[in-house]
């Protein structure tokens, strides 16, 4: 059996926290952040794939490949798809992906990834290369690190997932069939207490085909500096916080708003408070954006807050809580202020997995429950309500597209979401995930002609 990634020595950053997602029972979903050196220790390889997390190449062991892989198998059911009423879309989805990290001595790595899509079913349309793709070189990066007095200094270069900020701003985007990743330069500096991300990235052009046709989008260009900063425990009588600021750039010669096709620069400036205090966990942002599109100026905000409580000391203990959502809207129709806020590439199945809606000209709040009902097994209930922000702009849909004639209706409910999920893990390495939800269409959307939706899915995982 998988055991876990050893966490990170005590004179370093918290390995958490460190920008590169969670990883839980030795997984990530970044797999090159994984650690699997504690299988130096054959005693601790059970079986033969956990001798594939740890093959020595030179007597010493300083010299090992670790490899990855992992295949999805997903069905995805969505009545009146895009919430226009007509046949159910059925997606049937294939993922796989294998991962080599090659390690030479502490300071030295290579990491390649090579992944595969495949998507049929009915009312399918035409997918796009992040969700039907014959091979892909989904990541390929060289990494050179070391130390320097307290300081732990690193540089990576090449096509790289990357996530260090809020989720619902930058994200791998695991929902899709290929995830999302960029081309660049990454660059840090971490002591025990603060650290600091440099970066400049393209984005990819995905196609459909082989190894050939997944480009650096030269259009679009992504760069800035992350920070953090673990904040002192004794404050709020005992917790484990930190605060990111950070300060982004993005550059998009091909940018649209309301029909419009125009070069944009569009900045980020803001900062995310998380960690736990007691059972409360949170997780707190905010980030102003401003810019110019089109000669036309931009001046928009994000806000989201989620926390929730932990009802009972055990830490598989039911949690409720509740998330308060904000992206402002406006100008899209218009030749004034440009209101409507963006995100660089956010994680948009927190609001729907179904894709409905997007952190742009939108106002949600969501109460929420997760427990245990039995060992292995996390269940989550959550209900949502949405408003629009600015009612003289459409609703957006997760790609940015708005629903087309809500910016010409008044009104400002949105919709209502009910959001079920159920995730079985029968091992670390394979779990089996049911999720459920229905979009109830409310005053702006029902006004616009558009429909109620259902969505279901259900997906088997399995990772070494």
């Amino acid at each position: 059996m998988p055991v876990a990634a050893q966490t990170a020595a005590p004179e370093t950053y918290p390995a958490a926290a460190q920008g590169d997602g969670a990883t839980t029972k030795g997984y990530n979903l970044s797999r090159w952040a994984e650690d699997w050196s504690a299988y130096r220790d054959p005693a601790k390889r059970d079986d033969i794939l956990d001798r594939l997390k740890y093959l020595p190449l030179d007597e010493d062991g300083d010299i090992y490949l670790t490899l990855s892989g992992e295949a999805r198998l997903r069905m995805n059911l969505t009545s009146n798809p895009q919430l226009i009423e007509g046949p159910e879309q059925r997606q049937d989805i294939v993922r796989l992906v294998g991962g080599a990290d090659l390690h030479i001595g502490d300071n030295l790595r290579f990491y390649g990834e090579i992944a595969h899509g495949q998507l049929s079913g009915e009312n399918v349309g035409t997918p796009s290369g992040s969700l039907r793709n014959s091979f892909v070189r989904q990541q390929y990066f060289a990494e050179a690190k070391g130390r320097v007095g307290e300081v732990d200094l690193g540089i990576r270069y090449g096509r790289q997932e990357f996530t260090d900020g809020p989720n619902l701003l930058i994200s791998q985007r695991d929902n899709n069939t290929i995830r999302f990743v960029l081309n660049g330069t990454r660059a840090w500096a971490r002591t025990p207490k603060m650290r600091a991300t440099l970066f400049d990235f393209e984005t990819t052009d995905l196609g459909n085909g082989g190894l050939g046709d997944d480009v650096p989008d030269k259009n679009r260009r992504f760069s800035g500096v992350s920070a953090g900063f673990v904040l002192p425990p004794h404050w709020l009588g005992g917790s484990s916080l930190y605060i990111d600021p950070f300060f982004w750039r993005r550059r998009n010669r091909v940018g649209t708003w309301g029909g419009v096709v125009s070069p944009a620069v569009r900045y980020y400036a803001g900062a995310r408070l998380w960690g736990d205090v007691g059972p409360v966990a949170l997780d707190w942002t905010l980030v102003h954006q401003y810019g110019q599109f089109n000669d036309r100026p931009i001046r928009a905000w994000q806000a989201f807050a989620a926390q929730t409580v932990r009802l009972g000391a055990d830490k598989s203990a039911p949690r409720i809580g509740v998330h308060v959502d904000y992206g402002s809207g406006g100008g899209g129709y218009d030749n004034g202020t440009l209101r409507n806020a963006y995100a660089p590439f956010g994680n948009n199945i927190y609001f729907s997995y179904g894709l409905f809606l997007t952190a742009t000209n939108l106002i949600a709040v969501a109460p929420n429950i997760s427990f245990q009902p039995i060992t292995g097994v996390r269940a989550s209930l959550e209900y949502q309500f949405s408003w629009r922000d600015d009612a003289r702009d459409a609703v957006y849909r997760a790609n940015y597209t708005p629903y087309v004639g809500t910016e010409r209706v008044a009104g400002k409910a949105v919709a209502q979401l009910a959001r079920a999920q159920i995730v079985y893990a029968i091992s670390p390495r394979l779990t089996l995930t049911t999720r459920a939800e229905y979009l109830q269409a409310q005053e702006v959307l029902k006004t616009a002609g558009y429909r109620n939706s259902a969505f279901l899915a259900t997906w088997l995982s399995f990772r070494f």
